[in-house]
């Protein structure tokens, strides 16, 4: 199944918001139902490729003369048309189809991705990597005017090889996250990777992206779980990984993780598994403060034990109930609802039984009052219909879209505060005032990521709207110490900010390695690099060097404190 064309996922699935959210949005932020419904399919229709012949015919030679396996429809190249950011999903209920491919190729083995690369620099067809379609940071439209062709790797759905002595498991890249997890539980395992988009994204999207699953707590991130990959390029193929660890210099596999599709495209991942837990259990923990709440969640991180999920929503998301999206609004009620972590455990049953003790003495000891396994349990039970939400809110005439960063954990509460400030600020100055909600959605012994969703009223002009916030949020990132993305990846919207953040000899030397591995410049040009030569300035932190938190503007709290009774004004 193809995912929705203008919104997320299984059409089947969307549902209308309730009465009383729609009461909320209007009453709250002023939102307003939209005029004009989407566009119909048809309406948007791309106009005909604009591949010449010859090109077609070499694309259509690189996959076997296979007339399925080169798609010019245009309702092909329609599903095909960027990805599902908010400014994306406007675009295309508008009708705007200005960035589709021209063609849409399917191969099914890494030979055939590289007939296909080899085609693409004989023709001067720029290429574009396509697994679940599901990047929110404009990766999928490169900046680039000459016609490009989408790579879609669903044919490349394969387990290619299972290590039950060392525990690997070798993936073919198309592979959606849902299949892998069927084939590898089939064998008694699990790759433990979970995120929001997880049930249409790929195992090489998360490696392109270097993703991070909601249970990164226990078995961290993806980029921690490939242990070796293998790249085509249009100068060949690189194969990484020949053990767990090595000294034997630079480790490849870091420098093509996140390399979003402009070095090469991922064609398989070697990655570590773990035996299927035994049981999960989810729970609700409350907090008075998001200080309080993120003290707690730092000694888990820093001492232990370690949950293997471990998430904590400021007093705005809690009170809202963003956290359990069947159930938004039923807080708004109790003043008193402070903030909600959501805590989980797997594995066999006497260690979950024991990490629970354990972690629950920590938690009660920084401050926390148990909620008892409801909470934890409908967090499990919706957390992939956040975006379902998102299709829905977009319905009723709002905007509603998410950012997210991390920083060490001495800067995290100024990095907190920059950032609502800035889309508090922007968003209201443009007359639509917001409504800015966060939470902390992984940890690390040294830091942790912050995840903001902001719901507004369209405006006039909602994607300028959003562009002026996220811009100003970016520079606030910036600012504050924080890295401009922690596993949404860079795309185009993050790509200048990612620039400035690692320096002008950082992105010299990967567009070395970009000049080396794809001379022509074909692979998803503009997207992670910018595509021309342009200056930049290094960025550090404000306030003191790598290893100093900012200092803390006059007047403000260095701690969340002054912001705990932030919370949104009565409907």
């Amino acid at each position: 199944m193809d995912m929705l064309w203008n919104g997320w996922g299984d059409p089947d699935r969307a549902a209308p918001l309730p009465d009383t959210v729609t009461g909320l949005l209007r009453d709250l932020l002023g939102v307003t139902p939209r005029e004009t419904p989407s566009v119909r399919p048809d309406d948007a229709a791309p106009p005909a490729s604009p591949l010449a012949a010859p090109a077609l015919s070499a694309l259509r030679s690189a996959v076997g003369d296979r007339a399925d396996r080169v798609r010019t429809d245009a309702d092909a190249r329609l599903r095909h048309t960027r990805g599902k950011s908010t400014p994306d999903l406007l675009r295309m209920r508008a009708g705007d189809t200005a960035d589709a491919p021209a063609a849409v190729v399917l191969p099914e083995s890494h030979d055939e991705v590289l007939a296909v690369l080899r085609a693409c620099a004989a023709h001067g067809v720029a290429l574009v990597p396509f697994g679940g379609g599901t990047s929110v940071v404009g990766g999928l439209a490169p900046e680039d005017r000459r016609p490009f062709a989408a790579l879609d790797l669903r044919h490349m759905n394969r387990l290619l090889a299972l290590d039950p002595v060392s525990r690997t498991a070798t993936l073919q890249a198309g592979l959606r996250a849902p299949d892998a997890e069927a084939l590898l539980a089939a064998e008694g395992y699990t790759l433990g990777h979970f995120p929001q988009s997880y049930e249409w994204a790929t195992l090489g999207g998360f490696a392109a992206t270097r993703s991070s699953g909601q249970a990164s707590a226990g078995y961290g991130r993806f980029d921690e779980m490939v242990l070796g990959l293998t790249l085509a390029t249009p100068e060949g193929t690189l194969d990484t990984g020949r053990a767990p660890r090595s000294a034997a210099g630079p480790d490849l596999r870091q420098l093509l993780l996140g390399s979003e599709g402009a070095f090469g495209v991922i064609t398989s991942v070697t990655v570590r598994v773990r035996p299927r837990p035994r049981v999960r259990r989810y729970e609700g923990w409350r907090f008075d403060s998001f200080e309080a709440g993120a003290a707690a969640l730092r000694r888990l991180a820093q001492d232990g034990p370690r949950p293997t999920v471990l998430r904590l929503s400021d007093e705005t998301e809690t009170l809202v109930g963003l956290a359990q999206p069947d159930a938004i609004g039923a807080s708004l009620d109790r003043p008193d609802a402070g903030c909600l972590a959501v805590v989980g455990f797997e594995g066999t049953e006497e260690g979950t039984a024991r990490r629970r003790e354990d972690a629950a003495a920590v938690l009660r000891e920084a401050g926390g009052t148990s909620a008892g396994d409801e909470p934890g349990e409908r967090w499990a039970r919706g957390r992939f219909d956040a975006p379902y939400l998102r299709d829905a809110l977009l319905d009723a005439g709002a905007l509603a879209e998410t950012l997210e960063t991390a920083a060490y954990w001495s800067r995290l509460p100024g990095l907190y505060a920059a950032v609502r400030d800035a889309l508090t600020r922007t968003l209201t100055e443009a007359g639509t005032p917001p409504l800015v909600m966060c939470h902390i959605s992984h940890v690390y012994e040294n830091g942790a990521s912050l995840y903001f969703t902001v719901v507004s009223a369209q405006g006039e002009d909602p994607i300028a709207h959003w562009t002026r916030a996220k811009h100003a949020a970016n520079e606030a990132i910036l600012t504050a110490g924080g890295t401009i993305t922690h596993h949404h990846a860079v795309g185009t919207d993050h790509r200048d900010w990612y620039v400035r953040e690692a320096g002008a000899l950082g992105i010299e030397a990967l567009r070395a390695v970009k000049r080396r591995l794809d001379p022509a410049g074909l692979l998803n040009p503009g997207v992670l690099l910018p595509a021309g030569e342009v200056p930049v300035a290094d960025s550090a932190p404000a306030d003191g060097p790598p290893g100093e938190a900012p200092a803390p503007a006059a007047g403000e709290d260095a701690g969340f404190g002054d912001l705990a009774d932030r919370r949104p004004p009565a409907p």
